[in-house]
């Protein structure tokens, strides 16, 4: 493990990544179980209100984000100060994607429906920061044979025609499908070749002279959404917790 460690991470400079990726999703399941804690009023924490005002993590995500990002431009790929400022700019990205929802709406809808789609946004960019990782990982690497550099251009290719199959669910409006397609090989097949959902891109542009397919689509968008919304919202409540009803 070591060896291959060294060999495909340390040695291509790509260890700054997988550092800031690791930071990234520990710092986003730490901060959920603060706030959560703190919500239901259990633990040592509380919420930071200087003066009253309520200081928000975003606000410290912002400034290690920033720290981190100057700091990766003058630091390199490799030494300790590349791997201490990935690390901080995974942290300030962990706390201000944990809170995308409220950028996005500019109001706390951190317990809300709304406040759903930083967990969603966060999975994304976990996932393709792990796609990147490991697609550009096969290269870099020093004295490779022809049998691993052949070995290494299948992997690519395999990343290369998920993320295109995964981009087709995507048109058709299914991103869920299309993140784990992204990732798990073969899976964004079946979101590309279903009919795409309603007011998706797909749908604007291929349905828009055939009234039986738009038809079809929102029938089985309604039964997918009837059967699997209480599975989503339920998994969303595990890693976020409830929102307010």
């Amino acid at each position: 493990m070591g060896h291959w460690l060294t060999r495909n991470i340390v040695e291509p400079g790509k260890l700054p990544l997988l550092l800031a990726l690791a930071a990234f999703v520990l710092t986003f399941l730490v901060t959920r179980v603060i706030t959560r804690l703190i919500r239901a009023g259990k633990g040592p924490f509380r919420n930071i209100r200087p003066g009253g005002l309520h200081v928000h993590h975003v606000v410290p995500g912002v400034v290690l984000m920033v720290i981190g990002g100057f700091g990766s431009v003058s630091s390199g790929r490799h030494g300790f100060g590349a791997a201490a400022v990935a690390v901080l700019f995974g942290m300030g990205a962990g706390l201000v994607l944990d809170e995308f929802a409220l950028l996005l709406h500019l109001d706390d809808v951190y317990w809300t429906e709304q406040g759903r789609k930083s967990v969603e946004i966060v999975v994304l960019t976990a996932a393709l920061v792990a796609l990147v990782l490991a697609g550009f990982l096969p290269f870099g690497v020093n004295e490779l044979t022809p049998q691993e550099m052949h070995d290494r251009g299948i992997v690519v290719a395999n990343v290369l025609g998920n993320f295109l199959i995964a981009l087709f669910a995507l048109a058709k409006g299914k991103p869920r499908i299309a993140l784990i397609g992204a990732v798990v090989p073969f899976v964004a097949i079946v979101g590309a070749v279903r009919l795409a959902r309603p007011g998706s891109p797909w749908a604007r542009r291929f349905y828009r002279r055939r009234p039986r397919a738009r038809r079809r689509a929102r029938v089985r968008a309604y039964r997918h959404d009837a059967r699997w919304a209480a599975v989503r919202n339920r998994v969303h409540d595990l890693l976020a917790g409830a929102p307010d009803r």
